[in-house]
């Protein structure tokens, strides 16, 4: 086989009107080698011929192993066929093979119609969050990205339950305006599985008129738009920032968000914002009435004053004690109301396992502890004693009654 170099010369020879036998004296070799080089098409290349190996015997047996299991190990493979040689040979065959056996699934260009669908995720940023009772916590982050425009919007929640995720999901969509015709979600617990949704769900769709759609396991292109944002949340966002509190990283990260929103895509070829207003052009209006969203109970108010939301207590007027009061709680308050009054006002706790006490409350308690402990005063001048003669009368023991 002659070199790179000599085609290149014999091609140029050639080319420049040389003929043929002079160029194969010149170079020392056959006139066909000259031939063949200058009807080539590409450069000659040394290709080795296979020929058997080590792993040859083992290859059949290894191939219907992984066409019945396309995930088995290599050590498990290599232990299965009796193989005792080089493992690391062994893994570079396995390597070559098992492409072969693993099913394809082809991923199709998606093409989002303004309006139509907003992808919806929850994102944990890789940073604990300082609380108010000293410790600090991994929590989510509802981001619901409409997927003609991209444009991006988010919020720090406290929890992943249904009631935490309805609240900002309205919240978000309140942001845009406008209501997107579909909302993509993955089979997110509070959201729902499969045919099955989580409790309030459907009529929380209604509400909005919109349709929730939850996407099947290994179907990321369906989400893929909101999913990469959280990848770049991580690498944009994150780097040297610091937070003191959830209200802070929502602060931050909505002027980021304002920000990267203006930002041009390069695949769009223009930003999520200039494209904003057609895809809200597409979606549908906000419901006309007030939606009733996040956590609310009626309870009989006990002897020690408390109600439980999620898992921390809150106090109440002990005056509401033994009456039916309705608890109701957003991402940010918590209130308690008796036949419309407010009882009790907290903002709601982002750790979890406290009691949070009014220090009004607990003075009314004692007021009325103090009371309550007082023995009761019989006004002055009462006759208690009964007469006798009134017992008769009420059996018909006394004759001149009849």
């Amino acid at each position: 086989m002659i070199t790179l170099e000599d085609w290149a010369l014999i091609r140029r020879l050639a080319a420049e009107g040389e003929p043929k036998a002079k160029i194969a004296a010149r170079l020392g070799i056959s006139r066909t080698t000259v031939i063949r080089a200058v009807n080539s098409e590409s450069p000659p290349r040394y290709e080795r011929r296979p020929a058997p190996t080590s792993f040859t015997p083992f290859e059949a047996r290894v191939r219907e192993l992984l066409g019945e299991t396309p995930t088995m190990p290599a050590t498990v493979l290599a232990e299965r066929v009796g193989w005792t040689g080089s493992i690391r040979w062994f893994r570079d065959n396995v390597k070559r093979l098992r492409p072969e056996q693993q099913r394809i699934d082809p991923a199709d260009r998606l093409v989002w119609a303004a309006g139509d669908a907003a992808q919806c995720d929850l994102w944990f940023p890789p940073r604990k969050i300082p609380l108010e009772d000293g410790t600090a916590k991994l929590l989510p982050v509802l981001v619901i990205a409409p997927a003609h425009s991209r444009f991006v919007t988010g919020r720090m929640i406290p929890t992943r339950k249904t009631e935490d995720l309805l609240l900002a999901s309205w919240e978000l969509i309140e942001r845009l305006g406008r209501v997107p015709r579909r909302l993509l979600w993955d089979n997110e617990p509070g959201i729902g599985r499969g045919k099955r949704h989580a409790d309030g769900i459907d009529a929380f769709m209604g509400t909005l008129a919109t349709k929730l759609v939850l996407l099947p396991p290994r179907d990321p292109e369906s989400k893929g738009i909101v999913e990469r944002r959280n990848g770049w949340f991580e690498t944009s966002f994150m780097p040297g920032r610091s937070f003191t509190s959830p209200a802070d990283f929502n602060e931050q990260f909505t002027d980021w968000l304002t920000l990267a929103n203006g930002r041009v895509v390069r695949t769009l070829g223009a930003s999520p914002a200039s494209r904003l207003e057609t895809d809200l052009a597409g979606m549908l209006p906000l419901p006309p009435i007030r939606l009733h969203l996040g956590w609310r109970s009626r309870i009989r108010l006990g002897r020690d004053y408390y109600v439980r939301v999620d898992t921390n207590d809150y106090s109440v007027d002990p005056r509401a004690i033994g009456r039916v009061v309705e608890v109701t709680a957003d991402l940010d308050q918590v209130r308690v109301r008796l036949d419309g009054r407010v009882v009790a006002d907290h903002p709601r706790s982002w750790a979890r396992g406290r009691v949070i006490t009014d220090p009004a409350h607990k003075d009314a308690a004692a007021v009325l502890r103090h009371q309550f402990q007082q023995p009761r005063r019989v006004a002055a001048g009462d006759d208690l004693a009964r007469d006798l003669a009134d017992y008769d009368r009420a059996f018909g023991l006394v004759e001149g009654d009849h």
